[in-house]
């Protein structure tokens, strides 16, 4: 699964385009739809599809109410990603965006518009497909939008917005092969990446354009975090998305990630008892993912504070929700979060059960040494500082 998931990210981010770059000259159209965007990136759902809504009121002709529209449903997909109800009707706006877009293009195959939102329509088909596995309609889609994506950046190559797209491109096309070597083989057919220029080109659009200003500073801190290590940068970058948007949560995690990076123990802490308790009221966009991050982080902190009892807690319910959450495979909380158990038990003289918190964690896939230090605590029982 992780193997064809880093595979088809290559279609993926090849056809990938913001299409909220691209232009409605009305200036009301254009005010609704920026306030739109930032209701969307708030998880402000309903008022943000008012407005998209409005648009195509006023614009029927035009694809961008439409697309937006399916953004809305696209962000209330991937804030409850368990819930597949609404994937049905974000195919169908998709589709139909893709088919105004096929009718402009029939009429001249250099409308920037329509080569925009058709290529964003078919990337976030794609993407979805991905999503759920389906990879060979999602690298379908990924061939389909590439070259719609490409001759938009030819027509308007000093358009910001634009950069964002071919920026993803040329980061992922230089960083996943070298982090996943057998991709190599399948990038002979694919135009060549650039590392530097891709990071270079995410910045300018995280700076400078009008509708992909958000969208470019996520990937950004996403790039800077995940490939570059760079944390004070990711930090930066988190704490503006999350200062502007802060019912998002996913920039909320990221603030509290980078700050974990960082070594800012006791400011993660309260990052994540934020998180956790969002969580627990149920607010919209928090979900068992952002659940089990938070209580990952908080029994792992007092963990590492000697706080055991309450660590256990913590640990349980982490351990609890990723075996909800990972259908697939055991994900690397759940092998970490098993992996501290065992430390704890060691460290409560509760030895025989420590050792089946290491045996679970070599039955599971490897992360962050997880299958050496479980081995090593086999041998010899876990103690503090070691």
């Amino acid at each position: 699964m992780k193997k064809k998931s880093i595979l088809i990210i290559l279609f993926i981010v090849a056809g990938f385009i913001d299409a909220r770059s691209q232009w409605i000259q009305d200036p009301v159209l254009h005010k609704k739809i920026l306030t739109g965007i930032d209701k969307l990136y708030n998880f402000e759902f309903d008022r943000a599809d008012s407005d998209f809504t409005e648009v195509v009121r006023m614009r029927p002709d035009h694809p961008a109410g439409h697309f937006f529209k399916a953004m809305v449903l696209w962000e209330r997909i991937i804030s409850n990603f368990d819930d597949e109800s609404q994937d049905d009707e974000l195919y169908k706006v998709l589709d139909v965006v893709i088919e105004m877009c096929e009718q402009r293009l029939d009429e001249n195959p250099d409308d920037v518009t329509a080569l925009f939102f058709n290529g964003g329509a078919v990337g976030f088909r794609g993407r979805l497909r991905a999503n759920r596995g389906k990879w060979i309609g999602a690298a379908n889609d990924g061939v389909i939008a590439m070259p719609l994506v490409r001759r938009a950046y030819e027509l308007e190559p000093n358009n910001y917005d634009v950069l964002l797209g071919i920026g993803i491109y040329n980061y992922y096309a230089s960083v996943v092969p070298d982090k996943y070597p057998f991709v190599k083989p399948v990038m002979i057919f694919f135009p060549k990446g650039d590392r530097e220029k891709g990071l270079e080109q995410l910045r300018q659009a995280s700076e400078k354009a009008k509708y992909a200003k958000v969208e470019s500073m996520y990937f950004l801190m996403q790039n800077y975090f995940v490939y570059e290590k760079d944390f004070p940068k990711a930090l930066e970058l988190a704490r503006k998305l999350n200062a502007k948007y802060p019912d998002n949560s996913m920039f909320h995690r990221y603030v509290g990630r980078c700050l974990v990076s960082m070594g800012y123990i006791s400011e993660a802490k309260t990052v994540f008892g934020e998180i956790e308790r969002r969580c627990k009221n149920q607010q919209l966009g928090y979900d068992t993912y952002d659940a089990r991050e938070a209580y990952y982080y908080l029994g792992k902190f007092d963990f590492m504070s000697g706080k055991f009892d309450t660590a256990l807690q913590y640990l349980y319910r982490s351990d609890e929700l990723s075996r909800k959450i990972d259908k697939d495979e055991p994900s690397g909380f759940m092998a970490l979060t098993n992996l501290i158990i065992g430390n704890i038990y060691d460290m409560q003289g509760k030895r025989q059960y420590a050792e089946i918190q290491y045996k679970k964690v070599l039955d599971m896939k490897e992360y962050d040494n997880s299958h050496k230090d479980s081995e090593k605590y086999l041998a010899v029982p876990y103690t503090r500082g070691k």
